[in-house]
């Protein structure tokens, strides 16, 4: 297992490789190119220079978070071949630069969804939070608004300004756009990608909907062990895997996340870890990755990861915003390390356990 931490490059994050490096644990960072668009080619040289600011500061990019999979191939128009054919020479470009983790998404749209970016909690801290009843009377075609006024001057990944200009255009573009055809058109793209995931290793991990639920009358088709299970087996090849977050699939209370993990064993490359505090089954806050400040028992996911062989990559997904700092809502300092320390430390304790049982089960077997 390694730790990281999501870093959104030069002149997009408010947090330092150099903090970055001085939390314990941490070896590199998921990072992206921000600023290229969905359907463009990453150039082998883009990537270097992401790389060579990475390293310079002593850490190395253990993935991508994320290749943007544009709307062309999401809907299935007459551009998806090419920008398919663009995605292919993105994935070689990273493989030939050494990194072979790429986290993406098919959702249509919105990449996630909140009704607010900061939800004071009785604690004084500053939290991302969902409210179905909020949600219903929004028009979603006027979320622009809403996201600039809440994101603190910040760019917010997935509400990106151009594409927040064009929401009535994409709304339009998805409106003949049911599950069964987002389903098909995402296994068109996993199967023409899998020539170069195999060539080079590259392990995909679908990110999945958040939260696990339609909104927006937007089909979802990764919300559950049932779903994600059907994916995998629709391509049954290694390079086919899952981002296992926490937070997107506990938004629902009904998903079994351990389950989800031991059904998903050796297909889960990267793991988003956080947690949500449930306030009513239409309502959750995101908390602080001490399980008891929330609803999920992160000691568990922890266990139940490292008893299935997890060897990927795990980072501390969102923070709250606490001693008074300004950032992207859900990606300061302070909150995420915390949160990769104590995920660290869960690792530990169920390594060490797993080891002294062994032994003595060896001391036993050697008295008999």
């Amino acid at each position: 297992m390694k730790m990281g931490l999501r870093w959104y490059g030069p002149g997009y994050d408010s947090v330092s490789l150099e903090q970055i490096r001085q939390i314990p644990g941490v070896t590199g960072v998921i990072t992206t190119l921000y600023g290229k668009q969905p359907g463009e080619v990453w150039e082998r040289e883009e990537i270097r220079a992401l790389k060579d600011a990475v390293s310079q500061k002593g850490l190395q990019i253990l993935g991508i978070e994320s290749v943007n999979v544009s709307d062309a191939i999401k809907i299935g128009t007459k551009d998806r071949d090419r920008h398919i054919e663009h995605y292919i020479r993105t994935l070689s470009n990273l493989a030939a630069e050494g990194i072979h983790m790429v986290c993406y998404n098919f959702m249509p749209v919105f990449d996630w969804t909140r009704s607010e970016l900061s939800r004071k909690r009785a604690d004084g801290s500053f939290v991302l939070a969902y409210n179905q009843d909020v949600i219903d009377r929004i028009d979603p075609e006027r979320m622009k608004e809403s996201v600039e006024k809440m994101s603190d001057g910040f760019i917010m990944p997935g509400w990106e300004p151009e594409r927040l200009d064009r929401l009535k255009e994409l709304f339009d573009q998805y409106r003949d756009v049911d599950a069964g055809r987002l389903f098909q058109n995402l296994i068109y793209f996993l199967e023409a990608i899998g020539p170069v995931c195999e060539k080079n290793e590259i392990r995909m991990g679908i990110h999945p909907d958040d939260p696990a639920w339609p909104i927006f009358g937007l089909p979802r088709i990764v919300t559950g062990k049932e779903s994600i299970l059907r994916i995998l087996k629709a391509v049954d090849k290694p390079y086919n895997g899952i981002t296992f977050c926490t937070g997107s699939l506990g938004s629902n209370p009904e998903n079994d996340l351990l389950e989800i993990i031991r059904a998903c064993r050796g297909r889960i490359p990267f793991a988003h870890i956080r947690n949500l505090k449930y306030n009513s089954p239409r309502d959750f806050e995101e908390a602080a990755h001490l399980s008891s400040d929330g609803s999920l028992d992160l000691y568990q996911i922890i266990k139940t990861l490292y008893e299935t062989g997890f060897d990927g990559v795990i980072r501390p997904d969102h923070g709250r915003m606490i001693w008074g700092e300004k950032a992207m809502p859900g990606y300061g300092l302070y909150d995420r390390a915390l949160g990769a320390v104590y995920l660290e430390g869960l690792w530990e304790a169920v390594h060490k356990e797993r080891a002294e049982k062994e032994r003595t089960e060896k001391e036993k077997t050697g008295m008999a």
